[in-house]
């Protein structure tokens, strides 16, 4: 299928988005690769035109047609916009597709959709991460340099007439996408709808940021499995991907909306709210809540609602079921309560019944409770099996390695910290010194140093509060460059970004040997805990401990 995007760009270097469509650039840093000389290396393979401009000079006539016009002076205006249009990868190989016929489509469509406006179309062969897909850039110049008939889809006034501005509205891009449509659809090429919604909406920030913290984590686990431990997790999620699975499979359990909300709840810490007639969910992390929309078609309302009564009509009982793991949907802990150890769950505190106040007073939930409870007991042998632990000491002895561990990671992690407020500090200074030299230079220069300084006094004070700080730090007088410090600022961020990932990784998996070491005792009944663990129940209020006290005189009455 054949997908468009759209991307505002503010930069008023037109000259950037030239440079990035002809040189090969590194994915991961948007940096332009250069051989062993320096000098960039040109795409291995593509194809470039113009439209309304010359192609090499780009740059230049868009510069010339903003300055003719007397628009795009502001920092905040819109300089261009860049539309994408990726083919799917099976086109190349089942449809024929080739760098050079998609360019020749490509450049029809941007005749017929951006005319009047300068544009640079450029087709690419490689596709992202080695996906192989072929996609073209068109890039324009938000100002259009000659006027055009006015189309249905131009909603704004004098849109069409030279001078004016481009407006990507929804209007606009429903056109483009229908555009792409009829263009794949003419070629023979894989196509899909794309005016409907997304089954799952996936953003550029989504993308990247699951890209980038795949990387982190690949790092982190590299660390793990160097001091001897099994990794908790090799794949990244993103806490939309979180919700999401989370979603996908509470909702083929359930069969309305009180059971969804109830198992999400309860397996993964989620909670959901219908707000004006839509599907709101909180991630364990947040503070705020994500809405269906942002997350696809698949995660709102009108489609979970049918999946509820799909499932509700047409339920299995567990004796019915041959394969466990087929129709591990339909089973009811309720009516058979041993169908728990079936049912994939979290590893959370088993609950004491005995001080737990609610499960006292209401039979209901104390049910409830013990059936949850019946769950984490099952999970935590699961758990123990799957790690290894053979004994009660060698789950001791695990947690506590790990706290050593985690100690020394935050440790670590302290240290990289205080680096970074050094370097800061280092940073502020060296940019206070160098934006006062130059009035600090006149002052020694000037006849009146006295009148000087009261008309810069504030000036003077920062440059010699920067120089004598710097002085100190800098005993041999070599001051390194913004440049070289802020690049130091990068590096060091990275190293304390990987480091928080490293903590949290032995933070979480002391939480579960603390947790299965809870729960180890309660199965054993023991009086003596097998971890001190900082996980409790959750303390009593006062009204609570006198409603305790209260009961404990009843039953000595009777």
């Amino acid at each position: 299928m054949a997908i468009i995007k759209h991307i505002k760009n503010h930069n008023a270097n037109y000259s950037d988005a030239l440079e990035y469509l002809m040189y090969q650039h590194d994915e991961k840093s948007n940096k332009a690769i250069v051989d062993e000389y320096g000098r960039k290396l040109l795409r291995e393979e593509f194809y470039m035109d113009g439209l309304n401009c010359n192609p090499d000079t780009f740059d230049i006539e868009c510069m010339e047609t903003n300055a003719h016009f007397k628009k795009n002076r502001r920092k905040e205006e819109l300089k261009s916009h860049h539309y994408i249009i990726s083919f799917d990868p099976a086109d190349a190989t089942e449809c024929g597709l080739t760098g050079e016929k998609a360019q020749a489509l490509c450049l029809e469509y941007a005749r017929k959709n951006f005319s009047g406006y300068q544009a640079l179309v450029v087709t690419h062969t490689d596709g992202h991460n080695g996906s192989g897909n072929i996609h073209t850039h068109i890039v324009i110049n938000s100002v259009r340099k000659y006027a055009v008939d006015r189309q249905d889809y131009m909603d704004k006034p004098h849109e069409q007439e030279a001078g004016y501005k481009h407006r990507s509205t929804n209007k606009l891009l429903d056109h483009l996408k229908q555009e792409v449509m009829d263009m794949c659809n003419r070629e023979g090429l894989h196509q899909v709808d794309l005016l409907s919604p997304a089954p799952a909406k996936i953003t550029k920030e989504e993308y990247w940021a699951k890209a980038h913290g795949q990387d982190e984590l690949d790092k982190v686990n590299e660390k793990i499995r160097a001091a001897g431990l099994k990794p908790a997790s090799t794949v990244f999620q993103t806490q939309k991907q979180f919700l999401r699975d989370a979603i996908d499979e509470c909702s083929q359990l359930s069969g309305s909306f009180d059971e969804f909300q109830s198992l999400l709840l309860d397996r993964y810490n989620i909670s959901v709210i219908e707000k004006r007639g839509s599907y709101r969910y909180l991630h364990p992390d947040r503070d705020r809540r994500i809405s269906a929309e942002s997350l696809g078609a698949n995660y709102g309302k009108a489609y979970l609602e049918q999946q509820f009564q799909n499932h509700s009509s047409d339920k299995v009982r567990p004796h019915e079921s041959t394969h466990r793991d087929e129709n591990v949907a339909n089973l009811d802990y309720h009516t058979d309560p041993f169908v728990i150890f079936y049912m994939k769950s979290e590893l959370r505190l088993v609950t004491d019944l005995q001080t737990n106040v609610k499960a006292m007073q209401n039979q209901a939930y104390a049910r409830k409770v013990k059936i949850g409870n019946l769950q984490q007991m099952a999970n935590t042998l699961i758990y123990i099996q799957d790690h290894g632990y053979d004994t009660r000491e060698d789950l001791k002895k695990q947690a506590s390695d790990i706290q050593v561990k985690m100690e020394e990671a935050q440790d670590q992690l302290s240290k990289l910290s205080s680096k970074m407020k050094t370097l800061n500090t280092q940073i502020h200074y060296t940019g206070q010194y160098f934006a006062s030299k130059s009035v600090y230079a006149e002052f020694l220069k000037s006849r009146n140093k006295k009148e000087f300084r009261q008309g810069h006094s504030s000036e003077i004070r920062s440059y010699e509060e920067a120089r004598d700080w710097l002085k100190t730090f800098y005993p041999d007088g070599k001051m390194l460059s913004m440049k070289t410090l802020k690049s130091q600022k990068a590096e060091l961020q990275e190293s304390i970004d990987a480091q928080k990932s490293v903590v949290k990784q032995f933070r979480n998996y002391h939480k579960e040997l603390e947790i299965a070491g809870a729960n180890v005792d309660a199965i054993l009944g023991m009086k003596e805990p097998l971890v001190h663990h900082s996980y409790k129940q959750p303390a009593q209020t006062e009204k609570s401990k006198n409603n305790t006290q209260h009961k404990k005189k009843e039953d000595k009455t009777l």
